[in-house]
């Protein structure tokens, strides 16, 4: 589904990425985990088309990423959920929906997937009217994550979706990954919490300082004493 191969970007004269290869299949849920300032965000952006790549190659099903312009990464099946939600906080529930499906397919079908939303996170049509801003942390992740399902995504990117929340809040945002799981949607995610993450995901990739230094099933990562000891404080 999404393949990188040797991708590398940064901003400026500064470099971010070194040679970034990495694979993502479709069914799958991966994570990249690091600390902060490894690199993570950025290559969510590279992605999704925000941050251009500078080399290497990027395909999704096939489609080159890199010549795909940031609107049109979302016609190939990809949808990014942002790091701290970045939704329209003066906008309602459902007016924020409403520009998850911006792109034409989702357009002609907006009222099947706004009931799709509605059924898949109730808390939202119970809030609706409300104003996204208004809503606790966790209800605007699940706002931002509907959000992206609007467009009927094959691939979702999540980047940072614990950040900022407190502890209760986290454990129910992990929640909503195992939901958007269950759907059979194909994840990607970025986190610093590493020990919930890998809980969730089948592989997963370390980053450190823009290079990828170790992969491996979710449960091979858990059992390093690498990890263990720098990201899980054990």
């Amino acid at each position: 589904m999404l393949d990188l191969k040797g991708v590398d970007a940064g901003y400026g004269a500064f470099q971010a990425l070194f040679g970034i290869s990495m694979r993502v299949n479709a069914g799958e849920a991966v994570a990249v985990i690091g600390a902060n300032g490894a690199g993570k965000t950025t290559l969510m952006r590279v992605i999704s088309g925000m941050l251009p790549a500078s080399s290497g190659t990027m395909t999704m099903e096939g489609a080159d990423l890199r010549t795909t312009p940031p609107h049109k990464v979302v016609e190939l099946g990809i949808a990014h959920v942002p790091e701290s939600r970045r939704l329209f906080p003066r906008l309602s529930v459902e007016d924020n929906l409403r520009l998850g499906a911006y792109i034409p397919s989702a357009r002609a079908h907006f009222a099947e997937r706004l009931d799709y939303v509605y059924g898949l996170f109730p808390r939202l049509k119970e809030r609706r009217s409300q104003l996204a801003g208004t809503m606790s942390g966790g209800e605007q992740q699940m706002c931002a994550i509907g959000r992206a399902l609007m467009s009927k995504p094959k691939l979702v990117l999540l980047d940072e979706p614990s950040m900022g929340l407190a502890p209760v809040i986290v454990q129910q945002v992990f929640d909503l990954v195992r939901r958007i799981r269950s759907e059979g949607y194909t994840v990607l995610i970025v986190e610093q919490n590493v020990s919930q993450v890998l809980k969730v995901c089948d592989r997963a990739y370390l980053l450190e300082v823009g290079r990828i230094v170790q992969s491996g099933s979710s449960a091979e990562l858990a059992e390093s004493d690498e990890i263990r000891k720098a990201y899980m404080g054990i």
